[in-house]
């Protein structure tokens, strides 16, 4: 395995980390100040302004590979620069979820009607757009689970449904909903759901609520959604009738690789942030860097990065050429790997920053809630290692005994 990077992409990132260092952190105070003056869910213009100097920047749409010209291995360590402020690097960028996945199902989906409605609006950075599988009445780490009914009307789709955590609902550019439901509860587990568009406006839609992640409301926000006879044009659906668990599961590889890298990123910024709040604090008259605890923190924090990047690097690697089938076992496990080693870093990291580290003086309470939702989101721990313990006991081994 090569785990090297194209010039191409290592050109990228240092444009990346330029970006980063002289717009990107120079902007957060002036985000935050923002959105504490106005609506949640408003965006504040900064935003705006960064999304115009990554364009002329040449750092736009970089996740999608037949746009971009970069491997899934060359897009990672970007990523994870990303990750450094993920509030806003990735939308500064246009490679912020769900919309780099919505994005993927539309360029390898959609239809030329679909794609000039909604993909080329989204790749250019005008709109967002939001995706409703989850739903509050079932386990839907089970997608076959799913109970939302998309049914067919002569030449409408009739939907109706309730949905939650559907991200990205909220923001006042969200435009359009792709919408899992089933088509066809008669048909195998795996054939009976597909995936439809409906616009934000179409009536008997109704957001009933956001959902904040252990108190914070991002601004794109999470979205609890009541769909009642929902009618759109059959020209909507996406793929044929039966197709959306493949069509998830589609998404899901790549994906995986972005939120895994971009923990990477928000683990390396509080290790950095550990390492140089236990350089300048004093404590019984000793710097705190000098404590075997203190040291043992920061070491098995450098362990764990470097050990999941690797892991993530392979699977991308693995995915460039063998596509996400071929990689299913490494996918489920960064899924586990990555918000479990950031939740641990940014743990000892609050730790030695005592009383400050929970308060939001610092980025770490809102990186350990969200790495923290990361073990759920997009399937939980358990349906993972569920996952790899399956294909681990199909494994032939060369020798036991």
């Amino acid at each position: 395995m090569d785990f090297a990077l194209s010039a191409k992409a290592e050109e990228l990132c240092a444009r990346m980390w330029d970006f980063m260092r002289e717009e990107v952190f120079p902007a957060e105070p002036e985000y935050h100040r923002w959105r504490a003056e106005h609506d949640p869910h408003a965006l504040p213009p900064v935003v705006e302004r960064l999304k115009r100097s990554a364009q002329r920047r040449g750092l736009w749409n970089l996740f999608l590979p037949e746009i971009s010209g970069l491997s899934n291995l060359d897009y990672a360590p970007i990523a994870e620069i990303s990750g450094w402020s993920p509030v806003i690097a990735p939308e500064a960028i246009n490679c912020q979820a769900p919309d780099t996945g919505n994005m993927e199902i539309l360029y390898r989906f959609g239809t030329e009607e679909q794609k000039k409605r909604w993909l080329e609006p989204l790749l250019a950075g005008e709109i967002r757009s939001a995706f409703a599988m989850t739903e509050p009445d079932v386990a839907s780490s089970d997608a076959t689970n799913i109970t939302a009914q998309i049914v067919r009307d002569g030449d409408e789709y009739v939907i109706n449904g309730r949905k939650w955590w559907t991200s990205g609902a909220l923001d006042e550019r969200c435009r359009v909903f792709i919408v899992m439901g089933k088509t066809d509860p008669g048909a195998e587990p795996h054939r009976q759901q597909s995936m439809i568009l409906v616009p934000r406006d179409t009536p008997g839609v109704t957001i009933v609520r956001d959902l904040p992640i252990f108190g914070y409301h991002d601004q794109h926000g999470h979205a609890e959604i009541l769909f009642q006879n929902v009618r759109v044009p059959a020209a909507n659906l996406l793929g044929n009738e039966g197709d959306g668990f493949m069509i998830a599961q589609s998404r899901l590889g790549p994906g995986r690789i972005h939120h895994a890298m971009r923990l990477i990123g928000m683990a390396e910024r509080a290790l950095a942030l550990m390492v140089d709040r236990a350089k300048s604090r004093v404590a019984f008259g000793e710097h705190l860097s000098s404590f075997s605890s203190v040291q043992e923190a920061i070491a098995r924090s450098r362990i764990e990065i470097d050990q999941v990047r690797l892991l993530v690097y392979k699977t991308a690697w693995l995915i460039d050429r063998y596509g996400a089938k071929g990689a299913r076992t490494e996918i489920a496990a960064i899924k586990v790997a990555a918000p479990n080693m950031a939740t641990q870093v940014i743990d000892r990291a609050i730790q030695v920053f005592g009383g400050m580290g929970v308060t939001e003086d610092t980025v770490l309470p809102y990186f350990y809630a969200w790495a923290r939702c990361l073990r759920i989101a997009d399937g939980p721990d358990a349906v993972h290692l569920r996952s790899v313990a399956r294909q681990e006991l199909k494994r032939a081994y060369p020798y036991v005994g």
